[in-house]
């Protein structure tokens, strides 16, 4: 028997937990797995995915008694399973013609699609090294539960890949691919971010084209909803924890999460502006698209941070456009191997980075119960 025929579940949408969504059929498909799918997902850039280790001791002694009532709240919803049995392809997923996709469409929708998965399958690497080496079982549940939906997504993403006869290698990026170590506290604040962000860019998303369904191409965005309030829910849980500890959102600290505000906001901006035939399909203007995220995600921010960014400022759009067209430059200038461009593209990207991070933000009084819906 071949390993997909001794797969005890027939795909990851079914599993009630990681292992078991790691060890389903749709994973264990490997012979349509492409080297080009992969070398992208390996790439090390400031816009792409990356693969995160913490000190795991210190995630394993947080005590999440000050938020007890909200965390178990939280936990029995996740523990409900709401999305079991959903991230797979069903009667309402119409049959995509990769083959008469316009060329640069089909090469920008697989780069967003292979950046989504490979950012999923980071998020399920990370919680799911949590719950095998933790002991606490507060913080092992939880993370058992979100490696279990991270797991989910990444296949699904890989079973629409493989519709276009590529897929990533997911198990060659766990063993592969480089790790950047971060402190606990930066992992909260950084997958925090992505998880909130994800949900404000998904939700925005699936209503604009519930709106205008003509633009819809591809059945995966059907799925969006049920995926971004996953992703909704791992942000409470992040939320929760940085509530178990106010030193983490005091303090100098207050400066590290206006860098990662501004860091994960720009990273979006310019990585979407690499996209226009992408949203161009979708009926989206990436101006417009970029303020509608970054306007939801510091809303449901002000739940647990001490500020908001200014989005609305004078030198906010400007400096996004500047740090966007030196991006640009840079990458013409490292293809084209001009040292002395690739200099001053980058000290341009720097400057434009300063001039976001210098704008004065808002201060915001952080509520005293942290839980929210999905309400967009």
């Amino acid at each position: 028997m071949n390993r997909v025929e001794d797969a005890t579940i027939e795909h990851s949408a079914d599993a009630s937990n990681v292992e078991d969504a790691l060890d389903a059929g749709n994973y264990r498909q490997a012979v349509l797995d492409t080297e080009s799918a992969t070398a992208v997902a390996m790439q090390n850039t400031l816009l792409t995915p990356r693969f995160y280790t913490t000190d795991y001791d210190k995630l394993d002694a947080i005590d999440v008694t000050p938020v007890r009532e909200e965390w178990d709240r939280l936990i029995a919803r996740m523990q409900s399973d709401p999305n079991k049995g959903h991230f797979k392809k069903n009667s309402g997923w119409d049959k995509t013609d990769w083959d008469a996709m316009d060329p640069e469409l089909r090469a920008e929708f697989t780069d967003f699609l292979i950046s989504s998965c490979t950012a999923e399958f980071s998020g399920c690497v990370l919680y799911k090294e949590m719950k095998r080496r933790g002991k606490n079982k507060d913080i092992v549940e939880l993370f058992q539960l979100m490696a279990r939906d991270e797991a989910r997504h990444a296949g699904f993403i890989n079973d629409a890949l493989r519709e276009a006869g590529i897929a990533v290698n997911l198990g060659f990026l766990t063993e592969k691919k480089k790790y950047t170590y971060f402190q606990p506290k930066f992992i909260f604040y950084a997958t925090y971010l992505s998880e909130k962000i994800g949900y404000a860019r998904y939700i925005t998303i699936f209503r604009h084209l519930q709106k205008n369904p003509e633009y819809r191409f591809h059945p995966i965005f059907k799925w969006f909803e049920e995926w971004c309030n996953d992703e909704f829910g791992h942000g409470e849980a992040f939320a929760l924890l940085m509530k178990t500890d106010p030193k983490v959102t005091s303090g100098l600290n207050v400066f590290w999460i206006k860098f990662f505000l501004t860091a994960v906001y720009a990273t979006m901006y310019v990585r979407d502006h690499q996209r226009p035939v992408f949203h161009k399909a979708l009926g989206i203007d990436p101006d417009w698209f970029g303020h509608s995220v970054f306007t939801k995600t510091s809303e449901i921010s002000r739940q647990v941070f001490p500020l908001t960014l200014d989005i609305e400022h004078p030198r906010w759009l400007k400096s996004l456009q500047a740090l966007h067209r030196a991006n640009v430059d840079l990458a013409e200038a490292k293809k084209n191997g001009a040292l002395f461009k690739r200099i001053g593209a980058s000290a341009r990207a720097a400057l434009a980075f300063a001039s976001l991070l210098t704008i004065p933000s808002i201060k915001n009084e952080v509520p005293a119960k942290t839980r929210l819906e999905p309400a967009y």
